[in-house]
């Protein structure tokens, strides 16, 4: 397939990266996966497979490699590292980049688009948002929970013609995508459901989002975060209406038992994005003189609990 992103490099093979990496193979893309602990299951099984609401798909072959080395340059990285793996990312991404080579990051919270702007240079920038319920099911296998949208825009600039074109092959690679004009306030908008999710799902011991749905207490202190959200988010110039938090829940609810990214991690011992998700958020958010009570107490507890690690209920 010809076009400006004809070579993709995926860096960061978790859930999010393999459930994209995978729909563009499937259109055709030349997609280069980095793997560790995968590498050789998948290249054993020599697919990658994927299950969400368009049905089940096998992606075969698959360009799976052990190094950057190996993958060579592309013409756009999708980086969906954690960000506790900053330290590894100019390693990992720089034997990537040709002269006009574009970085889309996955990642979550805020700071991230920045840092690689610093790196690499704010004109080869990308964020994406991911708002879509998706787990690693096993080794190059994810699954999907619901139909979800990503929404693309440019660091510190407007979407460019570069943007559209992203999108229209996200789209063509049956992706459900947007263009955003204003990646800041789009950020802002996915913490309206990262902060509250990931945070008391980890916060309350290790709970799915259909307990916190559930439970009045929990689903309070939710709404008390979210409120706290829009109006962070409205000091910076971005309106969070009262229906975009109101759907917040809706759209939940038929996740089920779903486990938040956060969670996940937590459980299995990984460290959790701490700063990025409520350090920072909270941080520019007092700075800009707006009082974040529930989100400092958040903050806090989720800190304590990583600092203790998950300890499994006594039946």
């Amino acid at each position: 397939m010809s076009g400006s992103f004809a070579r993709i490099g995926i860096i960061g093979s978790g859930a999010v990266g393999c459930y994209h990496g995978i729909r563009l193979g499937l259109a055709g893309l030349d997609v280069r996966f980095l793997m560790r602990g995968d590498l050789g299951a998948v290249r054993a099984r020599g697919s990658m497979l994927i299950s969400d609401s368009l049905g089940s798909a096998e992606l075969r072959p698959v360009k799976a490699f052990g190094s950057v080395e190996e993958i060579g340059q592309v013409d756009l990285v999708i980086l969906c590292l954690k960000a506790t793996s900053a330290d590894a990312v100019e390693g990992l991404v720089g034997p990537l980049l040709g002269p006009r080579t574009a970085i889309l990051t996955l990642q979550n919270g805020l700071g991230c688009d920045e840092y690689l702007g610093r790196l690499f240079g704010n004109e080869r920038i990308l964020g994406g948002l991911v708002f879509m319920a998706i787990n690693r099911v096993g080794p190059g296998e994810v699954r999907a929970f619901n139909p979800g949208m990503v929404s693309i825009g440019e660091l510190d600039r407007p979407a460019t013609a570069r943007t559209h074109e992203l999108v229209g092959l996200f789209k063509t690679a049956r992706i459900n995508s947007q263009v955003v004009e204003n990646l800041l306030g789009a950020r802002w908008q996915k913490l309206m459901w990262n902060i509250p999710f990931n945070g008391l799902a980890i916060a309350e011991g290790g709970i799915t989002t259909d307990r916190i749905c559930a439970d009045p207490r929990i689903k309070a202190d939710a709404r008390d975060l979210m409120l706290e959200i829009q109006k962070a988010a409205a000091a910076f110039g971005f309106t969070l209406s009262d229906e975009f938090l109101e759907r917040q829940f809706t759209r939940t609810v038929p996740m089920g038992a779903y486990k938040p990214s956060s969670l996940v991690d937590y459980l299995a011992g990984r460290e959790v994005e701490i700063e990025p998700i409520w350090g920072e958020p909270l941080r520019r958010a007092q700075a800009a003189g707006v009082p974040m009570p529930a989100l400092a107490r958040l903050h806090g507890r989720i800190i304590d609990r990583c600092r203790v690690g998950y300890k499994p209920p006594v039946p």
